[in-house]
């Protein structure tokens, strides 16, 4: 007697459509078109959840940097403050802080600015002077 596995191949079938459920036309009810549609959406779900690091990543940092400019500050620098002023917190966190607690992001600018200060100082004082 022939085998064609029936109840494996009927499981495999219902677990596709079940999967693409909410896809247009032949993409939800013809089995070829199913499964390339499906394999093809776990390609750009691959891909894209690398690329939503890197977005939002982007995002903090402009949001970072708006804000920063704000209070006076370059992006560049102020992240150079921050690792002067060993505040260990990162672009989610401070981007967070700068729209939802401004008072803290003062608090936490005023910090690195004056981190800063101390670093330019150090830095002037260790230049020879320039003689006219």
């Amino acid at each position: 007697m022939r085998s064609k596995s029936g109840v494996p191949r009927h499981r495999a079938k219902k677990r596709l459509f079940r999967a693409v459920k909410g896809f247009v036309g032949g993409r939800r009810r013809l089995l070829k078109s199913a499964k390339e549609t499906l394999l093809r959406a776990g390609m750009f779900a691959f891909r894209d959840r690398r690329a939503k690091k890197r977005e939002f990543r982007k995002l903090w940092i402009i949001r970072l940097s708006a804000a920063a400019e704000m209070r006076g500050l370059r992006y560049s620098r102020f992240i150079h403050g921050l690792k002067l002023a060993q505040i260990g917190l990162d672009r989610k966190s401070l981007s967070e802080i700068a729209i939802h607690d401004p008072e803290t992001f003062d608090a936490i600018t005023e910090r690195v600015r004056a981190e800063l200060e101390k670093a330019d100082a150090a830095l002037a004082a260790r230049r020879p002077a320039l003689t006219a």
